[in-house]
């Protein structure tokens, strides 16, 4: 046991010596504290005193509160009520006072128009759409640019780590609390924690203002279902300054009374014009019937002879014109005939007919006719077909049957008197009431349409309102209340980087609002996992969305993602190779990357999903363009750049049939396969040998760079046994199996094995297969056939190689968890619960701790990481972990000849593809040679595009993206962290609604 050999613990302890300091330490902030200044501004500081609060900005100051108020603020001068904003109406008839600009004194941006300008005022700027990411980083940068004291120690942000994080703890008084959280809202750099996580949603202290909101937010979905059924184009969000800036409790008031009444008038006029569709509908299908129904009587009295005398014949066909007929009230044979008309939906007519013949066995007389003109659905906007029909029958039981069996089909009954003189007069009444509702009709949908004009001028301006305010308050519902100091208490992540930001926020509002008590922030030790956060721009995002697709990085560990843009295009290119295919795809990159403004706003989930990696399917196409130049490969073509090294010495009498050898030339091809392979018959034999091997090297390359990763985390978490006990025998192992691969490969492409002496015999035996010397190696250790021998001494080097590797499983099986046991039990005996290795995360240096406002450790709620040590189950986690490492470097290896097999798949569907197109078309000679070009032609270019660029384009994309999560990122890569989900207005605006 490791507690008896201490020459073991003294080499780890001795190496946990040369870590320096700042590798795995969490940077501490410098004191927080501010001396007051001319330029007084609002202390908001962990150190400031509530009695320097009154300090005012000078006239003349460049402070953080008066450019933020030029920027999105009323007045320099503003107050609570907010006197000093103007409303802008859309019409003079109907003043909207709630789209607020500046007042003129104060601010004009001529380049931001109001959201209330017509649309035809600027067509550049109706179309210009609003976008929020863009405008929270420039508030971020504003409020960088203006701190004036920033912390002497801060780490740099980069893309191999995620950010440093605190934890924050925010004092905000009550009066300023909802305009505090919507700054902060609108800089996206806190994720507040739910303080009160065992509080029913429905006893926070918020519940009514949300349900203010929702209720608010439903009014504003109606509006925009209304709109959408009309067709009227909606406003996009302006980059104006009325969207960043909180509302007061007096503009939201009026704010829902406002589209209170909007809706209130546009259900009455929705009510209204459904009223009249309705009757609109009736006096229209009256019509028809009265006009279709004067055909049938004149019919029906044409057959006045031909009535039948029995009505209880079974075999009596459906609809037959020889039944008994005549209008209602005549007598005909001692026979009283009733009819039934009116209208019913052409798709049920045939169903109609069959039940009344079952029902009635046939006894009567029905006749239909179509209805020519569109008859619109009032409850549905629907065009629905339907027919006329009356039916004549015998019997006020029957009569009344049919009505019934017709109104549970859907059909609208019309009483139609016999006498043709007065279906005449009703003829004309109706057509008559018909033009007085089509007038009618007309001034409704005309009201109805300006309503919704007005409502769609400033319908996204009222959501983006209503949407941030119901956040702000869902998101004041996470504080606590403290009801003696009268504010809010709030905690939440931070970048450590961007506390100064945030304070100036904070110091912001305080001016802004007028208010005599300052925010107040205090920054945090914890036990706590902080979340991960990876500052991205638009270039990085793509890949680093690959690697988070796989799993969030745990805090501060190795991040994947910058390496992997570089190593996910080439991996790509490796399977995709061809010059003519990649400038395919390169040139599908560049017109996404630079129309991105424009393609950023277009819909359709997939297109969105190829837009997010615009800039990995830019840098696919530049990488398969050089891996196609390695190839010599354009279109299954060669490229016959420079001159070849090779000769084919043709006869003049050969026949075609003979193979002939090349000779070479003794120039070496600069650059690629020498295009002198392409047509051979070898030609295949020769790839295949040389893609499988270079897909070896490049998957250990890959394999072994992630091992070294191991020692990047280790070092930063100060984990020494993980280096001595993971990454140096990990690291042995698999160079001293696969990295002698690579040797062994890299060493036989340097010999010539068929080199000769003077005399002409073979100075080297015949080359040895690599797959039998590495079987071997394990079979017969420290021996090698003289056959199969590379080099002098390869046995005993083997033998050695094997003894390593085999040592090395012990190694990482048993050095970590006895090691362990001996530090549970060494801080067991010190009085300690824990190893020292369980460090604690101090975000605020200790030396401040004392001072006033210093750092708090912050209560744990139950979510502390600690566990007790438990021996056995660190040995089965590390027996597992050992197990998995020595077979997946074996499957990992071969994992990678993926690149060789799906790099010949490409190249041989490209070579057959082009024969079976263009090779034939070539073929003619003369005017169907051009024609069979053209056609063929057209079918290359489209199978290329869909076959060869889109599925295998598709496929490598998919085969690269598995070489990085299960090949490479397994290696070193943890992945038990949790996304960084700031309190952001511009997530929440750019997210679409289901």
């Amino acid at each position: 046991m490791l507690k008896d050999a201490p020459f073991a613990v003294s080499t780890i302890q001795r190496i946990t010596n040369l870590f320096q300091p700042s590798g795995g330490e969490y940077v501490p902030l410098e004191s927080l504290q501010r001396k007051a200044s001319t330029s007084s501004q609002s202390p908001v500081d962990a150190h400031a005193s509530s009695s320097s609060a009154s300090a005012s900005a000078g006239a003349g100051a460049l402070t953080p509160g008066t450019l933020t108020s030029r920027l999105r603020s009323p007045s320099r001068n503003q107050s609570n009520n907010n006197s000093n904003y103007t409303n802008i109406n859309t019409d003079d008839s109907d003043p909207n006072p709630f789209v607020l600009v500046d007042h003129p004194d104060d601010y004009s941006a001529p380049d931001f128009p109001s959201a209330s300008s017509t649309p035809s005022s600027s067509n550049n700027n109706r179309e210009r759409r609003f976008d929020p990411f863009q405008n929270q980083e420039d508030i971020r940068q504003l409020y960088r640019n203006t701190t004036v004291n920033r912390p002497r120690s801060m780490t740099e942000s980069t893309l191999f780590r995620s950010e440093e994080m605190s934890l924050i703890q925010l004092y905000i008084p009550a009066e300023v609390a909802q305009p505090t959280v919507s700054e902060l809202g609108e800089l996206g750099l806190v994720q507040f924690r739910d303080l009160n996580p065992d509080v029913n949603a429905f006893q926070r202290a918020f519940v009514s203002e949300i349900r203010r909101f929702d209720e608010m937010e439903r009014q504003l979905r109606f509006f925009t279902m209304q709109i959408e059924k009309v067709g009227i184009h909606v406003r996009p969000s302006m980059p104006s300054s009325h969207l960043s800036r909180s509302r007061s409790r007096q503009e939201l008031d009026d704010l829902e009374e406002r589209i209170s009444e909007h809706e209130n008038r546009l259900l009455q006029m929705n009510n209204s014009y459904e009223t009249m569709q309705r009757r609109y509908l009736e006096l229209t299908e009256l019509k028809h019937v009265l006009r279709e129904t004067s055909h049938f009587f004149e019919e029906a009295s044409s057959h006045h002879e031909d009535i039948r005398n029995s009505f209880d014949e079974p075999e009596a066909p459906l609809l037959d014109r020889d039944l008994e007929t005549g209008g209602a009230g005549n007598q005909n044979a001692g026979l009283n005939l009733g009819n039934v008309t009116g209208v019913i939906p052409r798709s049920k007519i045939q169903t109609f007919e069959r039940v009344l013949w079952r029902s009635l066995r046939g006894n009567l007389y029905m006749n239909t006719a179509e209805i020519d003109e569109p008859v619109i659905d009032p409850s549905t906007d629907a065009v629905v077909e339907k027919n006329v029909f009356i039916i004549f029958a015998h019997g006020r039981e029957i009569i009344t049957k049919i009505k019934k069996i017709a109104e549970s089909l859907g059909a609208t009954l019309y009483p139609i008197d016999s006498d043709a003189e007065r279906r005449r007069d009703a003829l004309q009444d109706v057509e008559r009431h018909i033009d007085e509702f089509n007038s009618v009709l007309a001034n409704t949908t005309q009201t109805r349409r300006l309503e919704l004009h007005r409502i769609a001028e400033n319908l996204t301006s009222w959501m983006t309102v209503v949407k941030k305010e119901k956040a702000t308050y869902h998101t004041m519902n996470h504080f606590n209340y403290d009801i003696n100091r009268k504010c809010l208490i709030a905690e939440g992540w931070c970048p450590t980087n961007e506390i100064n930001t945030v304070q100036a926020a904070l110091r912001e509002v305080t001016q802004r609002s007028g208010s005599m008590v300052p925010s107040i922030l205090n920054e945090l030790k914890t036990h706590k996992e902080p979340p991960t956060y990876h500052k991205t721009n638009k270039f990085t995002a793509g890949f680093q969305g690959i690697v988070d697709a796989y799993g969030m990085a745990k805090y501060r560990e190795v991040n994947p993602g910058l390496s992997t843009i570089i190593s996910f295009p080439f991996l790509f290119a490796v399977m995709f190779g061809d010059v003519g295919h990649g400038i395919l795809v390169l040139l599908v990159g560049m017109y996404l990357c630079l129309n991105e403004r424009k393609l950023a706003s277009a819909d359709g989930e997939m297109f969105q999903m190829v837009f997010g990696g615009r800039y990995i399917v830019l840098l696919m196409g530049a990488f398969s363009i050089f891996t196609g130049m390695m190839y010599n490969d354009i279109f299954s073509r060669s490229l016959p750049w420079f001159t070849s090294g090779w000769h084919f010495n043709v006869p003049d009498d050969y026949d075609g049939k003979t193979v002939l050898v090349a000779e070479p030339t003794g120039y070496t091809y600069p650059f690629g396969i020498d295009y002198a392979w392409h047509g051979t018959e070898n030609y295949l034999l020769f790839t295949n040998s040389y893609k499988m091997k270079m897909s070896v090297i490049l998957g250990v390359i890959h394999m072994s760079f992630g091992i070294c990763m191991v020692f990047f985390n280790a070092k930063f978490y100060r984990k020494p046994v993980d280096i001595i006990g993971g990454f140096i025998p990990q690291m042995l192992f698999m160079q001293s199996l696969f990295g002698y691969l690579v040797i062994m490969i890299l060493y036989k492409w340097t010999v010539n094995w068929f080199e000769t002496d003077a005399a002409g015999h073979a100075i080297h035996n015949s080359p040895p297969s690599l797959l039998n010397t590495m079987i071997y190696m394990f079979l017969s250790p420290g021996s090698v056939n003289e056959a199969d021998r590379l080099y002098r001494g390869q046995g005993f080097i083997q033998g050695v190689l094997v003894l390593i590797a085999f040592i090395c499983i012990p190694w990482m099986l048993f050095l970590k968890p006895y090691y362990l046991k001996y530090e549970h039990g060494k801080a067991r005996a010190m009085g300690y619960h824990q190893p020292s290795e369980h460090n604690v995360r101090v975000s605020t240096d200790s030396d401040h701790a004392d001072e006033a406002g210093g750092a708090v450790v912050a209560e744990d709620h139950g979510e502390s990481s600690e566990h007790e040590f438990d021996f056995s189950e660190e040995l089965i986690h590390q027996v597992i972990h050992t197990i998995d490492f020595c077979l997946s470097c074996i499957s990992n290896t071969a994992s990678y000849l993926r690149l060789w097999a799906l790099s010949l798949a490409h190249a041989q569907l490209s070579e057959v593809l082009w024969s079976m197109t263009l090779g034939m078309a070539w073929a003619f000679t003369g005017p169907v040679a051009a024609f069979m070009t053209i056609v063929m032609f057209s079918m290359w270019f489209s199978l290329t595009i869909f076959i060869l660029v889109g599925m295998e384009g598709l496929s490598a994309f998919l085969h690269a993206l598995r070489l990085h999560w299960v090949e490479f990122n397994n290696k070193f890569y943890i992945a038990t962290g949790y996304p960084f989900e700031p309190f952001s207005f511009a997530a929440m605006l750019s997210e679409t609604d289901p």
